[in-house]
């Protein structure tokens, strides 16, 4: 199997980057994190041919504290780029991630980015306000080097996963939305001959119970593009509804199959909460002709009724907020051409 981008990066950090700026930046590389990490297909170590069109080559993400960052970052650039080769491995530095194969931040203000804060979570509502896919983006990837320690201290943080009462809310939000938007809403999409709205009903539940799935396994949500590789990994989950969620996103499944699926999903999802004691054992019910089987909705409640009351009414964050919040103000920085180069998005040959 050939080597990954992560792999070659961090050969060339060991052999040619951290030599050169133990020598002549000691006091900087003393307070700054070196890896792979963060945003991007490589730092999941699931970048292909088709991740390659932008911003793919050789790639070192560097951490250092905002104070550091704001005095010296332009000296340990410089003696980044001292005595560069041209090329490491067959890799041209220049296509490389931020186009010199370094891409250094600020730790403050990464995290801020990603998780919405400048340090770990100390609250349950802390943690509930992290859009979940965002800490893959912390915990993704490599580090390296990192005398400090703080970056490997944030990651074992969130590598422990929720604290319980965080991820019991967070079960009982994707409950609430699996069956009340989701497969309630298909079976009255389908009642009245609406397929957009099944369309739209139906990718909300399939994400949803998949998303209660990781959790249930105790594993972070990745951003959607991954989602089936993830879903493949998980160590009792994925056996559990790989098949049905293949036959689910088939497109030559029939409408109401989709929805029998759904529902099944719902009694495996419910059976797996009873089993590890998220809920408790129940009889058995059956769903409406009008409303479907909003089987999961009985979780919410129960699970509603015992998290702490501190955070019975707070609403887990689910989108990229904070990442969309620093991406406007970016691209309100540039100019049309650079984002459009960006894109890869050029003129038709007859415009």
């Amino acid at each position: 199997m050939p080597e990954s981008i992560i792999d070659i990066s961090r050969n060339f950090f060991y052999e040619i980057v951290r030599p050169n700026l133990e020598r002549e930046c000691p006091a900087e590389m003393a307070r700054t994190a070196f890896g792979v990490f963060g945003y991007g297909s490589e730092a999941l170590k699931l970048d292909d041919e088709y991740s390659r069109d932008h911003h793919w080559g050789l790639r070192i993400n560097a951490l250092m504290p905002d104070d550091l960052f704001q005095t010296r970052r332009d000296a340990l650039q410089a003696a980044f780029r001292a005595n560069l080769p041209a090329s490491y491995q067959g890799h041209a530095l220049r296509e490389g991630h931020a186009g010199t194969g370094l891409e250094l931040d600020s730790y403050e203000s990464f995290l801020a980015r990603t998780i919405g804060l400048k340090h770990a979570p100390q609250t349950l509502t802390e943690w509930l306000m992290i859009p979940e896919e965002d800490i893959t983006h912390l915990t993704n990837g490599e580090v390296w080097y990192d005398p400090a320690g703080d970056l490997t201290r944030l990651r074992a943080t969130f590598n422990a996963y929720y604290p319980e009462p965080v991820r019991l809310r967070r079960i009982a939000n994707a409950c609430r939305f699996y069956s009340g938007m989701g497969t309630y809403a298909l079976k009255r999409a389908l009642l009245r001959d609406n397929p957009l709205y099944a369309t739209i009903a139906f990718a909300r539940s399939i994400r949803l119970g998949i998303h209660i799935a990781f959790m249930l396994d105790r594993t972070y949500y990745p951003y959607d593009k991954w989602l089936y590789a993830y879903l493949l990994r998980l160590p009792r989950m994925s056996a559990r509804l790989r098949a049905l969620v293949d036959e689910a996103v088939a497109l030559e499944t029939a409408w109401t199959r989709k929805l029998e699926l759904l529902d099944r999903m719902s009694d495996i999802l419910d059976e797996t909460m009873v089993e590890d004691g998220v809920i408790a054992p129940h009889p058995k019910y059956v769903g409406s002709a009008s409303s479907g089987y909003r089987l999961l909705e009985h979780a919410y409640i129960e699970i509603i009724k015992k998290v702490p009351d501190e955070i019975k009414q707070v609403v887990p964050v689910t989108e990229q907020i904070y990442l969309e919040q620093f991406h406007s103000g970016f691209v309100n920085a540039i100019d049309i051409e650079t984002w459009h180069t960006a894109l890869n998005l050029k003129p038709a040959p007859d415009a």
